[in-house]
């Protein structure tokens, strides 16, 4: 789990946005949201689960417990 903050990062730049883009998505302020990429700081279970259905992954990929971003079928 000690590189989820290297997938967040990955992520956001994927997508073209900033931390302060995640940051208002998620609610939160944009020097905690840094904190989290920059893996100083824990992330919540609930900001996991909006992650993952924000970039449409999985949690498990966010975590790096699988290298397969796309999410499981029976997901909604």
């Amino acid at each position: 789990m000690e590189y989820y903050y290297r997938r967040l990062r990955d992520l956001r730049e994927d997508h073209d946005l900033y931390q302060k883009d995640v940051a208002e998505f998620l609610g939160i302020h944009p020097v905690q949201y840094l904190k989290y990429e920059k893996g100083q700081r824990e992330i919540p279970v609930h900001l996991l689960v909006r992650l993952a259905e924000f970039y449409k992954t999985s949690t498990d990929y966010l975590l790096g417990r699988t290298n397969d971003p796309k999410p499981p079928e029976d997901l909604p």
